[in-house]
């Protein structure tokens, strides 16, 4: 069905993909897998005619049953390919914030892929909408038919782009990163309506992610890329099982498992006799919804209710639930970042950070990853002159920042659009880390890493905290980072906080139902 011949593509001298040679079958899963920056998502943007300008194809072809749709040498035809987009190829994108038009209503934004390549009437394409919806997980499909995208969770904006995607029925899916940012409950929903879609219908999928332990239970075949090239081809099974390459097997060993925890703390020993770096008492927090407009609110929405918790010196605390249950709503107002709340926070600690989910949006596209690295210190000694830095100091700092979260000193002059993905997480990461705080706000602060990576900044941040006894809130949806991360665990679910316990007291001995479901899908 679709056969990838050949591909090079470059950026001006630069190859990022270098003679890539897939098929994909109809029926079939492929994954890509491979770190950031490896050419996966350069690859699946040539497939889909969305490369940038700056891309040539220099080699190769793409054919889609047997007609060419790109060939090196020759222009994009854009025509051909807005034929194909949407109603027989789609694409579910790593990074939902940057697809959806903030200042439309996203129920509009998918209705609008039905409007151009169907004839359904309104009604019946609100309907069809409503019923995509629900399908992919959501709840209050209505709700989020009229919400704007800023009104919904990293993750329920992902499950509108994957109901954007699906709802067509494509003969090919290319999904980039699609489970990034969700829930393991949500994260097996979605990935079961996928691969029901696929049995059902008997389409093709490309998948690219860094989750192993994904791409291990849905994928037919899986390639692994390095470097712009596919070193290793085979069947899921053999891929995992008895990979031939050598980096296929670093690949495999890094995944996180639920193997003995490396932690910062002993937990509720040591750190808990101390004095609380963070108390929250009896935290509420509040939205407003319900209007008829961009601008008006007239009902209050509660996503965080009653939140009693303390966060101590050395200790990881992990906050795990469903998307949109009240994590990140929780974790903004922990950092005054939103001033709709009742009860407190109160902080005894300095400078607390925060690693956000989503990187792109957290960092000026305008400066330089130098200039980026050295605000924080720049406002740390603007607030108090004591903390005042040289410029060379600074520049110093940076430096040794962006070597501690594996990134080499030519990045320095670079700016987040150069950068992959996961490299702009660690980038926020060094970000939040550089000014030295006594508290840290991780959320899914390793969602985006691919895992060598992603085993690196687990790492960092637990050597940070033996060396400063730095305190942090760890938000994941990923159970296995968070058993090796974190000391304590904390489950929410619709707003409030139903569990708390020591890491092993949580995994050996779950008391309410929904950390049981949580644990065996996760």
């Amino acid at each position: 069905m679709i056969k990838i011949e050949d591909l090079t593509v470059a950026f001006g001298r630069r190859e990022v993909v270098k003679h890539v040679s897939l098929d994909l079958r109809d029926g079939e899963i492929l994954g890509v897998v491979g770190e950031s920056g490896s050419g996966k998502s350069v690859t699946a943007l040539t497939l889909m005619g969305l490369v940038s300008d700056s891309a040539q194809m220099t080699t190769g072809r793409i054919l889609f049953d047997q007609v060419v749709l790109r060939e090196a040498g020759k222009p994009l035809d854009r025509a051909l390919y807005r034929s194909y987009q949407g109603a027989r190829m789609s694409m579910v994108f790593q990074e939902p914030q940057t697809s959806l038009n903030p200042t439309k209503r996203v129920g509009g934004q998918v209705e609008e892929t039905l409007r151009l390549h169907g004839t359904l009437t309104k009604e019946e394409r609100k309907r069809k909408v409503l019923e995509t919806f629900e399908s992919v997980g959501l709840k209050d499909p209505e709700r989020v038919y009229a919400s704007y995208p800023h009104q919904l969770s990293g993750g329920m904006r992902q499950r509108v782009m994957i109901a954007m995607a699906i709802i067509l029925h494509p003969r090919l899916i290319v999904a980039d990163e699609p489970t990034t940012a969700l829930d393991v409950t949500v994260q097996n929903q979605i990935m079961g309506l996928l691969r029901e879609i696929n049995q059902k219908q008997n389409n093709a999928m490309l998948f690219i992610t860094h989750d192993l332990n994904l791409a291990r239970r849905i994928c037919h075949r899986v390639a692994v890329m390095k470097d712009g090239q596919v070193v290793e081809l085979g069947t899921a099974e053999e891929i995992f099982e008895r990979p031939r390459k050598e980096y296929t097997r670093m690949l495999v060993e890094a995944v996180p498992s639920r193997m003995k925890r490396v932690s910062g703390s002993d937990g509720g020993g040591r750190a808990l006799k101390s004095s609380p770096v963070l108390e929250v008492r009896n935290l509420s927090v509040y939205y407003q919804d319900g209007g008829n407009s961009l601008f008006s609110g007239t009902k209050k929405h509660r996503a965080v209710e009653g939140a009693n918790f303390a966060v101590y010196p050395g200790e990881s605390l992990g906050l795990v639930g469903e998307s949109g249950c009240g994590k990140t709503s929780l974790s903004k107002a922990i950092l005054g970042m939103n001033r709709r709340i009742e009860g407190e926070s109160i902080h005894h600690s300095l400078r607390p950070q925060m690693v956000f989910q989503d990187p792109y949006s957290s960092l000026n596209p305008a400066k330089t990853i130098g200039w980026l690295l050295q605000e924080p210190l720049r406002a740390a000694g603007a607030l108090d002159h004591s903390l005042a830095m040289t410029k060379g100091d600074m520049e110093a700092a940076a430096y040794d920042m962006l070597r501690r979260v594996g990134m080499g000193e030519e990045y320095f002059s670079r700016r987040p659009s150069e950068l992959s993905g996961g490299q702009r997480q660690r980038v926020s990461i060094a970000q939040a880390l550089i000014a030295g705080p006594g508290f840290l706000v991780a959320d899914e602060p390793v969602s985006a890493l691919d895992v060598t990576i992603q085993a690196q900044i687990m790492e960092l941040m637990q050597n940070l905290q033996r060396e400063m006894n730095l305190a942090c809130l760890f938000i994941s949806h990923d159970i296995n980072v968070v058993y090796k991360m974190c000391d304590r665990i904390m489950i929410m679910k619709d707003g409030r906080i139903i569990e708390t316990g020591e890491t092993e007291e949580i995994f050996d001995n779950p008391k309410e139902e929904y950390t049981k479901l949580l644990l065996k899908e996760g």
